[in-house]
């Protein structure tokens, strides 16, 4: 493995920064205190070209290079999880109700990593944008970015992001080609029907029954109207309705996450659902109405791109340890924002055994920290070499 030695001599200010960030967690597009630490940060390396206030609370640095040439942009997000940490560790989340567990401490730290390291040696030509971004875990930070303009008014021609994966071998790289990660759209379905006493339900029309037969209608999309082919999951999650035994309610309400990889399949899950949901409620003599929210669309990696960082990769972390075609997954990502703006490429980072991504007992391995900060650093000077 070939960690870059300048990276490798602050690991351990890079494992302090992580560990303040844990035990700092903020949520959504409130980073602010997160994206103050990232700018000190940045100060201190001597990178002056940063612009906050980006999506509310998103960084954006640059770093020039020597001579001209285009742009790089890399992306970190910043933003932690509602929900209570119980890893019990010393520097464990001072937030009630927030940590940090899916990463995000880890990629910001990396990103800082590699930021030190540029900044000190600029052995390469054009830019690199350094993006810190808020509100991953919802409602959609990349997507914001983009719209307020940080690919244009930055130049930014290619990007990348990591993603930290437990479970996999420690300093291993996954990714592939094509898309690697779903779109996620969310489902709302209101039966209104018409109330009564649980002991007369002739005088009723129950939407409690025709709520459960809108859900097992539901599943037949997926097995009947979905070419075996594709990709495809709608998990119901969500039935609320009724209060008490003896009266049959005058609505249900039906939530559920939809997960599909391309347009064609998204557009005829959306239509079915419409006519199962509404067809099963004529049928039994109630209304349904459907709103079908569209969140993340897929993680599109570019082939080319995949190829390039995967060669970048396997120099970091040896050859062994680079896989480039691992199998798609059904979670959701907001980099597919960027993604769909400009070509580039999304990879995963081991870390070795341990709690799963949005476990209370999750914790960053801070032992690969380096390793994606050498794969940033390299990415940049190998996109974009000095003559």
């Amino acid at each position: 493995m070939a960690v870059i030695n300048r990276i490798a001599g602050f690991a351990d200010e890079m494992t302090a920064w992580r560990r303040h960030l844990h035990a700092n967690p903020e949520i959504g597009f409130d980073c602010h205190a997160t994206a103050d630490f990232v700018v000190a940060r940045l100060r201190e390396f001597g990178i002056t070209e940063i612009e906050t206030g980006i999506a509310t609370s998103g960084v954006v640095a640059v770093i020039e290079g020597q001579g001209d040439g285009p742009c790089i942009g890399l992306r970190a997000d910043m933003d932690a999880l509602p929900m209570s940490e119980v890893t019990g560790l010393d520097y464990a989340s001072q937030v009630p109700g927030k940590m940090h567990a899916c990463g995000h401490d880890g990629h910001t730290t990396m990103l800082l990593g590699a930021a030190r390291y540029l900044a000190e040696t600029r052995n390469f030509r054009g830019r690199v944008a350094l993006i810190f971004q808020p509100a991953e875990e919802g409602p959609g930070g990349g997507r914001v970015m983009v719209e307020e303009g940080i690919l244009e008014r930055y130049g930014i021609d290619q990007v990348y992001a990591l993603h930290t994966l437990p479970g996999a071998p420690e300093a291993t790289f996954e990714t592939t080609p094509g898309p690697i990660m779903a779109a996620v759209d969310t489902l709302h379905i209101e039966v209104i029907g018409q109330g009564g006493h649980g002991a007369m339900p002739h005088e009723t029309r129950d939407p409690v029954v025709a709520a459960v037969a809108i859900v097992q209608a539901i599943q037949t999309i997926v097995s009947r109207n979905r070419n075996p082919l594709d990709d495809l999951v709608i998990s119901v999650t969500q039935i609320h309705t009724g209060t008490v035994d003896n009266v049959i309610p005058e609505t249900a309400y039906i939530n559920a996450t939809i997960r599909t990889f391309t347009p064609q399949v998204q557009e005829m899950v959306h239509r079915r659902l419409r006519e199962v949901a509404e067809g099963t409620a004529t049928a039994h003599g109630v209304r349904a109405e459907v709103r079908i929210d569209p969140g993340y669309p897929a993680t599109f990696n570019d082939a080319a791109k995949v190829d390039f960082a995967a060669r970048v990769a396997r120099e970091v972390a040896g050859d062994g340890a680079v896989v480039t075609d691992r199998l798609r997954e059904m979670g959701a990502e907001d980099f597919s924002y960027m993604l769909q703006e400009r070509p580039g490429a999304y990879l995963f980072l081991g870390q070795g055994a341990g709690p799963g991504l949005h476990h209370p007992g999750f914790d960053f391995n801070d032992a690969v920290a380096p390793v994606g900060a050498s794969f940033f650093a390299r990415l940049v000077e190998r996109a974009q070499p000095l003559a």
